[in-house]
């Protein structure tokens, strides 16, 4: 059965993402001077936010793949990843050529949806690789500095900044926590509340948002940059 509080944590998540967005868009068109770059606030927000994201796809595969390894799912699921990819690094480097999404959230997610299926049947591990990989990554024993300056010259990638990096080292260690969470069902325990449960109209607003939220990631900038183009163009 589908749990409705998952599909609202991921609601949610959905909701912060399109704040953010906007508020980069308010920046991008000029109309306010948040420093989204390297303002604190901003850095955790989006860290908030990418971590609900990662969490839930964690916990969404290990209920996908239960039993065994769903290969209809499986495959569906590279094939839009893969195409959704194409289209953010062609549709950011027109828009941004010297800070386009070569490693954005997509990316990351169809990259981890393979990496992920050994860990599907380890939990442990991958709850204490997911916890070191955190930790060393914060402790600047690991990162993926070396593989950036492998690709760089030959995949022409920016130099110095990108629109989204989510990085495998350390995002795939929250991955693999998701993995962990779904194995052991502790959605269950901390998404499955009565207020979750409640079918009022917030959270079917939110459910359907998390329902919908590949499509809903793949339009909202769209939506958002058309906006915010016919209003410039109004005025």
């Amino acid at each position: 059965m589908r749990l409705q509080g998952l599909d609202i944590f991921r609601g949610v998540a959905i909701v912060l993402m399109v704040t953010f967005h906007f508020c980069f868009d308010l920046k991008n068109f000029g109309y306010v001077d948040f420093d989204l770059k390297h303002g604190d606030f901003w850095k955790y927000f989006r860290y908030l936010i990418v971590s609900m994201f990662i969490l839930s796809a964690g916990i969404s595969a290990h209920l996908t793949h239960e039993n065994s390894i769903n290969t209809k799912k499986l495959f569906k699921r590279v094939l839009l990843l893969s195409g959704a990819s194409i289209i953010v690094s062609v549709g950011s480097y027109t828009q941004f050529p010297t800070s386009w999404i070569y490693f954005g959230i997509l990316h990351f997610f169809l990259l981890v949806t393979i990496l992920g299926l050994p860990f599907l049947r380890i939990p442990k591990i991958s709850l204490f690789l997911g916890i070191f990989i955190i930790l060393a990554y914060n402790m600047s024993w690991i990162n993926m500095h070396w593989l950036y300056s492998f690709l760089e010259e030959p995949l022409l990638l920016p130099k110095s900044y990108t629109q989204d990096l989510v990085s495998l080292v350390p995002w795939f260690g929250v991955y693999i926590l998701g993995l962990t969470a779904g194995h052991f069902k502790l959605q269950e325990t901390f998404l499955n509340f009565d207020i979750l449960n409640d079918t009022n109209k917030i959270n079917t607003l939110l459910s359907f948002l998390g329902k919908h939220s590949f499509i809903i990631y793949l339009l909202h900038q769209i939506v958002l940059f058309s906006m915010f183009i016919t209003i410039r163009l109004l005025y």
